[in-house]
This record gives structure tokens, sequence and C-alpha cells, in this order.
């Protein structure tokens, strides 16, 4: 016998399937709702509701945006000799929140990744190598994630790049701030021994 209500019970199997939320905090989201004032609730069904209005991809860089081109591709002050290649829109957030890239970017929209039937094409690379023939371009930076498939899609886009004479960078990896030796991977350590500094 079920005692949850099928409203909450279906809002509770919803939640869980977004990513990073498992059945309890489903739960616990669900409840804190079922507590929340009705106004809170509009106003949280409202922004889901208008989510993917007027959102489109930019032109340029296939960021999403509500404008064309997208905020980042107007902006005259960035510097146009650098691009830097991310899998996901939010890659682009995670680098803008540094306050330290002042270049422009570019959406891969994924990687490449035969086992789920995604190949280059499928990927916004024929834009990229496009976007070279812009002679003020002097470096592009890859910023896959260093992943199997971000390493195999950073590889691919290396030799498309090549021929076009231009610097090819690749983000450095290694352990995070706060990170102990013994816990990390040898993939890490290896990363992080080649990507040392002088000091």
């Amino acid at each position: 016998m079920n005692i949850i209500p099928k409203n909450v019970e279906k809002l509770i199997e919803e939640f869980s399937q977004l990513p990073g939320i498992g059945p309890k905090t489903a739960e616990r989201l669900t409840f804190y709702l079922l507590r929340s004032a009705d106004s809170q609730i509009d106003e949280l069904g409202r922004a889901v509701t208008q989510l993917k209005k007027n959102i489109r991809t930019c032109s340029i860089c296939s960021n999403i945006t509500e404008t064309d081109p997208c905020l980042i591709c107007s902006n005259t002050s960035r510097d146009n000799s650098l691009i830097c290649v991310v899998e996901e829109p939010l890659d682009i957030v995670a680098i803008e929140k540094t306050g330290k890239y002042k270049g422009f970017y570019h959406v891969l929209g994924g990687v490449i990744s035969p086992i789920e039937g995604i190949g280059p094409d499928e990927l916004y690379v024929k834009e990229l190598i496009e976007r070279l023939k812009n002679k003020e371009v002097k470096e592009v930076i890859l910023a896959t994630n260093p992943s199997i498939e971000g390493e195999a899609t950073a590889l691919y886009l290396q030799k498309l790049i090549r021929p076009k004479e231009v610097r090819i960078t690749r983000i450095a990896r290694g352990l995070p701030v706060g990170g102990d030796l013994e816990y990390a991977d040898e993939i890490t350590l290896v990363r992080a021994l080649e990507g040392r500094l002088d000091y």
C-alpha cells in the first residue's frame, strides 16, 4: 500500500531523474516545496516553464544565449586572438567565474563518444575550423574534460587545427587544492608532474 499521494510521488520521481539528485534528496526537495508558500512554488514553476523560451545557440560560439551573437562574442573588449574550446556551456560559466580568461569561447556541444554514437559530425567542430580562418586567432586552448572521451576529442581537434598554424594549448590538469597525494590516482599525479611550474 502506497501512503504517498500520487502528485508527491510524481515530483519525487521527476526530481530523482536530475543529475546529482538521489532518491533521498528528491524526497527532501519535494517535502520542502510542500511546506513552502504557494507564491514560491508559483515562481519556481514559472521559472521552469520559461527556461527554454527565448534561448538559442550563438551563431559564433554555440553558447546558449538570448541574443545573437551572445554577450561574450559581442564584447569588443575581449582578446580576439584566443579561443577556448569547451564541451558544454556550463564550462564557460566555470571559467568565467575565475575572472582570469579574457578571450573568446567555442562550445563543442559534447565530446566524441563512439559508444554513444557521437562522432565529430554531431559536434560543432566544422564551425570551430571555420572560425580559425580568421587570421587574428593566434591560440586555441583545448579545455575538454580529462576523461577518455575528452582526451580523444582534444587529440582529434589537435590534428585538425595543427595545419592552421595556430598555437594549440591544453589546460593543465593536476591535484585539486586541499587534495592529498595519497588519494590521487596515477593519471592525476602524472598530469600534475607534467604540468608543474617554476616556483
